[in-house]
């Protein structure tokens, strides 16, 4: 996908603000058996496609909204991804905005779980 100058300088300006991890990174925590949340912040739709194994769904236009519901500890590990790094990141920086202090958005997103061969499930219940 091309994305939008204005988009990509957004980005890059929130990356200066937040932590990103690697997909690798993320797994490693996985079979260490971590305990942090999750985050798929793509739409609906993409999700119910696949998803990474693990990952709870709170889409970026929402997750502002029931972000304390759901983690209500603002000191809680939260690892968000999207499609490939760009929402995540803007939605760590919302976060963090918010007072959560252990944000990190997934660099390269599910595109870069599926690249890597971690495992992925899918909802067909939507």
């Amino acid at each position: 996908m091309q994305h939008n100058p204005g988009f990509l300088k957004l980005v890059d300006d929130v990356k200066r603000q937040i932590k990103e991890c690697t997909v690798a990174d993320v797994q490693a925590r996985m079979t260490r058996g971590e305990q942090f949340y999750f985050i798929d912040v793509r739409e609906d739709h993409e999700y119910q496609v696949d998803h990474a194994i693990g990952a709870r769904h709170l889409g970026k236009g929402i997750i502002e909204r029931d972000i304390e519901t759901v983690i209500p500890d603002k000191h809680a590990p939260i690892v968000l991804y999207c499609g490939g790094g760009f929402r995540s990141a803007l939605a760590a920086d919302a976060l963090q905005q918010m007072g959560y202090t252990d944000v990190l958005s997934m660099d390269g997103g599910i595109g870069a779980w599926r690249e890597a061969g971690y495992p992925i499930e899918s909802d067909k219940s939507g």
